[in-house]
């Protein structure tokens, strides 16, 4: 087959897997969409956003000539990435305007693409499907289309720009891009150009943003994959074989189309990786401890690991790709799972690689420090400090920072104090006079008395915790990077929130600790692990006090996003009215657009942390632990490099303000 010339067989695939989507009651019409994985159809949300922004619960109708023998399937939709959902005349983001359909038959027989793990496109020859309307006389008909396309070009992250000799008619919408090239799926046709041909796709690299949806469907996508035909040649894998972009030889050291689908559905059986981290380290040691080529998007997932393994658009090297494999089951050995089946394969699969791959592959060893000891990862275990309660004989510092009354701009009075279980009320340094102090002055106004300090109370190998107590609008000061020493030892951490426990306070809770607080704190430390992750406000939606007080005993608010202002801040507030006195929270800056990868990542990686949390004392201690990791590998990156937590113990109240009103003589 020569370069650039589409397979036939791939193409009937394709179609045979694109459907065209309407509504239950024959309405026209309305886009196109395609089977990813059983039971799940992708398409654009624009498409659906005119009909189910109302009710997204209503039924949408499917078809296609080779799906349930021709007859219609009913679906609904599952989920869409557009903030709030889109209103039908505004145009939708790249990057939002994907959505997915659940079929309410989940029996039902149909095909599915194959979708590419790779996050560059090698260009090239395209092919397009989808469904017109029938015309003026026949509106309710789908009129199937076919169009070739070639990409040319790229728009950020995930929109593919596609040449303008490429016509695409109106109700294409949803409809796959298809790589001639590889055989796999590259995109989703999103627009056509007013007034012009060519277009834009989304590529479906995009489907990432979706989070634990993304695993569950990739998951269910490469194990239908690999259950498949392997003789008869009519399936995607078989006939990519006879592709120039995928590896045609099988066996020895060249990875073969037949070992990708082997692998993927060998890794889809692995629980999904703790972040982006350990995917990322593990296909760059497989790559001879090179990174990636730049421009490649972030990996959520096993297979975007393996996605990270090719070169210059070439099909990975057995090397690279057997030792990936064998690092995932070391990794996943190591957190207390079992990868038989894949290192059983692995095994067989290097009985046709050279002497040299064998021994590579077999003393693999997983990057040093990528799991957390107490993740099981095969070290001594990390020994959890409890934060201290009253009566335990431990010690604490709070810094007390109070605004300055109707300062034009925020300055705060400061205090510090140790609470050693005696005399809390007494404050050892302070400044209560005056101007106050600006944020950007504290650390600096600070640092002489907290290192004297920590100087009297830390313990050999203890540094005791730091509570710092602030107004709620001003509970995104990231107090965990302060700091307190301008000149650092190479081996003495700099950072505060590295070196002990960092927790924010709310000053205003001074005094007697109200019913609320206290009743939510004892239920929460009575409910015990499991600790989990309330995702708050949840997706797309406004904050609302009833969310709050809704939340289990042992349920523990996390907002991906600034608790000092907006949604964050009332978020928070709410919070603190129900009388949570823990929380999480992103202190950095969140996107206009709504949430994004990122935000998945910090929800994904906060239950995680609270999952692993045997009692709501550990809680400090394991967020430092997770500094101390971010800080030894410098991973700017990481999920939980600008979370706070509120940690406000209602059993230790913060001394009540003694400038209150006073008899008069």
């Amino acid at each position: 087959m020569t370069p650039g010339e589409s397979d036939p067989v791939i193409d009937a695939l394709l179609r045979a897997a694109t459907v065209r989507i309407g509504g239950a009651d024959d309405t026209p019409l309305w886009g196109t969409g395609f089977f990813v994985a059983p039971g799940w159809i992708l398409t654009c949300a624009h498409v659906l956003a005119p009909h189910l922004r109302g009710d997204p619960g209503r039924p949408v109708r499917i078809a296609g000539p080779e799906v349930n023998g021709g007859e219609p399937l009913d679906a609904r939709l599952h989920r869409w990435l557009v903030d709030g959902g889109p209103l039908p005349e505004h145009k939708v983001p790249v990057e939002q305007d994907l959505a997915l359909l659940r079929l309410l038959d989940p029996d039902a027989e149909h095909e599915c693409v194959w979708l590419t793990d790779r996050t560059d496109h090698p260009g090239g020859r395209g092919v397009v499907q989808g469904y017109r309307p029938g015309g003026e006389a026949h509106p309710e008909r789908a009129v199937p289309w076919q169009a070739t396309a070639r990409i040319n070009g790229f728009d950020d992250a995930y929109g593919l720009r596609i040449r303008p000799e490429a016509e695409f008619p109106r109700g294409g919408s949803g409809s796959p891009v298809l790589d001639a090239h590889t055989g796999a799926v590259v995109g989703v046709l999103k627009s056509r150009r007013a007034g012009r041909d060519g277009g834009m796709a989304i590529a479906v690299t995009a489907l990432r943003r979706f989070g634990a949806d993304y695993h569950e469907l990739a998951a269910a996508h490469d194990r239908w994959h690999g259950r498949s035909p392997k003789i008869t040649g009519h399936n995607w894998v078989e006939r990519q074989h006879r592709l120039p972009g995928t590896g045609a030889r099988t066996g020895g050291d060249e990875w073969s189309p037949r070992d990708r689908r082997e692998a993927l559905a060998l890794l889809s059986a692995i629980p999904p990786p703790d972040g982006i981290l350990p995917v990322v380290e593990l296909a760059k040691k497989a790559r001879g401890g090179v990174a990636a080529p730049p421009g490649q998007l972030l990996p959520h997932a096993w297979r975007d690991g393996h996605g990270l393994l090719y070169e210059a658009g070439q099909p990975a090297a057995a090397i690279a790709a057997l030792h990936y494999l064998r690092l995932v089951a070391a990794y996943d050995r190591a957190r207390g799972g079992d990868p038989s089946a894949l290192v059983d394969w692995v095994v067989r699969r290097l009985d046709d690689v050279p002497r040299i791959v064998h021994t590579v592959v077999t003393q693999a060893t997983l990057p040093p420090g990528l799991l957390h000891p107490s993740d099981g990862g095969g070290g001594v275990e990390r020994t959890v400090m409890r934060h201290p309660a009253p009566g335990d004989g431990r010690a604490v510092v709070i810094v007390e920072l109070e605004p300055v009354a109707d300062a034009p701009t925020p300055r705060f009075y400061w205090r510090v104090r140790v609470d050693d279980g005696h005399d809390v009320n007494e404050p050892l340094h302070e400044v209560q006079t005056g101007d106050g102090v600006p944020p950007d002055r504290l650390v600096r106004e600070l640092r002489a008395p907290l290192a004297e300090v920590f100087a009297s109370v830390d313990a050999p190998g203890a540094p005791v915790p730091l509570e710092v107590a602030l107004p709620a609008d001003h509970f995104d000061t990231a107090v965990h990077r302060w700091q307190l020493t301008e000149m650092a030892r190479l081996h003495h951490p700099a950072y505060v929130g590295v070196r002990r426990a960092v927790v924010l306070r709310d000053i205003g809770r001074r005094g007697e600790p109200d019913g609320v607080w206290a009743d939510r704190w004892q239920r929460l430390t009575s409910a015990g692990p499991p600790f989990s992750a309330c995702r708050v406000p949840p997706p797309r939606q406004v904050p609302r006090a009833r969310q709050l007080a809704e939340i289990t005993p042992a349920g523990v608010p996390v907002l991906c996003r600034p608790a000092g202002s907006g949604v964050g801040r009332r978020t928070i507030g709410m919070a603190l009215e129900a009388g949570h006195g823990v929380a999480l929270w992103q202190t950095d800056s969140h996107s206009e657009q709504g949430c994004g990868d990122f935000c998945e990542e910090l929800h994904r990686g906060a239950a995680g942390l609270l999952a692993a949390t045997g009692s709501a004392d550990e809680l400090p201690d394991r967020l430092r632990g997770i500094r101390d990791d971010i800080s030894g590998r410098r991973d700017g990156g990481h999920w939980a490099e600008g979370v706070a937590l509120l940690y406000d113990d209602p059993r230790r109240p913060l001394p009540a303000d003694g400038d209150g009103p006073v008899d008069s003589p």
